[in-house]
């Protein structure tokens, strides 16, 4: 189980970039390893603001091939040739990422200096990345659309006073964690000798584009982070919800009646200066709300039983 989850905001805008937001994309930091999720246009100049590495992105999951989601892909894989990649990139996203993007990554002239795999995913489908697994429910939107959720496994919690009696140091704790049991001076230790309970996964839920439907409360259900659309008001809900989009009260409604521990609006419509009234409108209705502004993370804790 990673360490450290950290999330971190390059774009938090909707539709079209405006002077005070980027379109979508925000990266899930896992210890080292890096997942990014959407890319809009300009992406990686953002990235560059923050101490996040384009270069140590592993796997990117784009929820949909609106602009505002992909189209700084081709420019973000680029530079990273020209800073001379060689790690292997993954992208996932829904059915059509082979052909959209077999055609989109290779606009203008250069050589592709390390391996890329495009994966489509479809609703119902989770994949296992080991420490993680990414699984996908269809949203509510014109386009073929996914919601991810990231969910860490649970882990064995360490007591640490029966491990120092133990002699454990730990990088053989987390030998101990992974493999069940290790041999030490001739002893054979199981994880049971130093079990202080069960350390459960942190879970965090990205929305897509998605009018309000019931899936995503079974889909968000507790997890820790539920980043969810928030376009507009809701004055203009109900034109917005013919166009695939949520008001913030409507992200609101669904973070409680999913059990959310805390709810991150973003897809802000380039209509607001100022978010007071999307968050005043959600905080009525759901109070652990927030609506980040571009470049601005949140670590992720850990639960406490």
């Amino acid at each position: 189980m990673a360490s450290t989850v950290r999330i971190v905001f390059f774009g938090t805008g909707g539709s079209w970039p405006s002077p005070d937001r980027n379109v979508m994309s925000f990266a899930l930091q896992v210890d080292g390893e890096v997942l990014l999720f959407d890319c809009g246009e300009g992406t990686q100049r953002q990235m560059m603001k923050t101490n996040v590495s384009f270069m140590k992105i592993k796997r990117i999951f784009i929820s949909h091939f609106h602009g505002d989601h992909f189209l700084g892909l081709a420019g973000l894989v680029q530079t990273m040739v020209l800073n001379n990649r060689k790690a292997p990139l993954e992208i996932y996203g829904p059915p059509g990422t082979v052909s959209m993007l077999t055609s989109y990554l290779f606009i203008g002239y250069y050589s592709l200096s390390f391996p890329i795999s495009l994966y489509e995913m479809r609703s119902g489908d989770t994949v296992d990345f080991g420490d993680y697994k990414i699984s996908a429910i269809r949203t509510k939107h014109p386009v073929y659309t996914l919601a991810y959720r990231f969910e860490e496994k649970d882990m064995p919690r360490i007591d640490r006073e029966k491990a120092e009696k133990l002699g454990l140091d730990s990088k053989v704790l987390e030998k101990l964690r992974r493999e069940g049991s290790i041999e030490q001076n001739g002893k054979k230790i199981t994880i049971d000798d130093v079990y202080g309970g069960t350390r459960h996964g942190r879970v965090v839920v990205y929305s897509g584009d998605t009018a309000p439907f019931d899936g995503m409360v079974k889909f968000a259900r507790s997890s820790d982070i539920l980043i969810h659309e928030a376009t507009v008001d809701s004055t203009l809900e109900e034109q917005m919800n013919r166009y695939g989009h949520s008001s913030a009260r409507q992200a609101a409604e669904i973070a409680k009646k999913a059990g959310v521990r805390k709810l991150i609006l973003v897809h802000i419509s380039p209509r607001y200066r100022s978010t007071d009234t999307l968050e005043k409108e959600a905080k009525k209705i759901f109070k652990e709300v927030y609506i980040p502004r571009d470049l601005e993370e949140f670590v992720v804790k850990v639960k406490r039983d």
